[in-house]
């Protein structure tokens, strides 16, 4: 069967920010006297969204309020991060993009980023060329974290196909595991921080233009 649809996830495939992330969360976790090791870091942090990240810091003692503020704490010292540097999408991703607006793929962002992250890639990023906003599928609060297949299962119904109809680019463990769990039709590995993915046989790639473009309908 070949390819009808592509699920992005965003922050690590899409948009190469994760070390942003790593030094936004160690300003975060330095402030509020906080100390994890880097693989702590990788099973706490990683393709999880911020309630559950910080209820898990915080064992489960904040309050919804709590919770909304150190949120915003956080992703106001990444997008200030995000500023100082030449923000750009991963290699090939524009032209990839471009070639499966040509052919008429349905594509969708499932991400573990809030709203007004969203409207911050948009405006940086000019994500508007290649996505609507209704294809994004984000931290909206009432979605679980990955590896909870959710997300994935959400952004392929947005699209009207089935499961086993997409292909999902990944770059987190607990993604890759998302994407298992939801049965999608194939997953491809984006490698942007030299990551060990001996576990799995999944392609990987460094650039979208290595993406082998036979996969997909036309």
């Amino acid at each position: 069967m070949k390819i009808k649809g592509v699920v992005f996830d965003f922050n690590g495939t899409l948009f190469w920010d994760t070390h942003l992330h790593n030094e936004a969360w160690d300003v975060f976790l330095e402030r509020n006297r906080i100390k994890l090791s880097n693989e702590e870091k990788n099973s706490k942090i990683h393709g999880r969204n911020n309630n559950d990240v910080l209820n898990t810091l915080f064992h489960n003692q904040l309050s919804v309020e709590e919770v909304n503020r150190l949120s915003r704490e956080k992703e106001s010292i990444y997008q200030n991060l995000c500023l100082q540097t030449e923000m750009k999408l991963a290699p090939g991703a524009e032209e990839f993009l471009g070639f499966l607006k040509s052919i008429k793929i349905p594509v969708a962002i499932a991400t573990a980023s809030e709203f007004d992250n969203i409207e911050f890639y948009f405006k940086h990023l000019g994500l508007g060329s290649f996505f609507e906003m209704s294809e994004v599928i984000y931290n909206d609060g009432s979605i679980r974290s990955k590896p909870d297949p959710q997300i994935f299962r959400k952004a392929v119904n947005r699209m009207g196909l089935m499961e086993c109809e997409t292909l999902v680019f990944e770059d987190s463990i607990s993604g890759i595991l998302a994407a298992e769990k939801a049965e999608v039709g194939g997953i491809i590995i984006v490698n942007s921080n030299k990551e060990d993915y001996g576990r799995w046989d999944y392609p990987q790639i460094r650039n979208f233009a290595e993406v082998d473009k036979s996969l997909f309908s036309r």
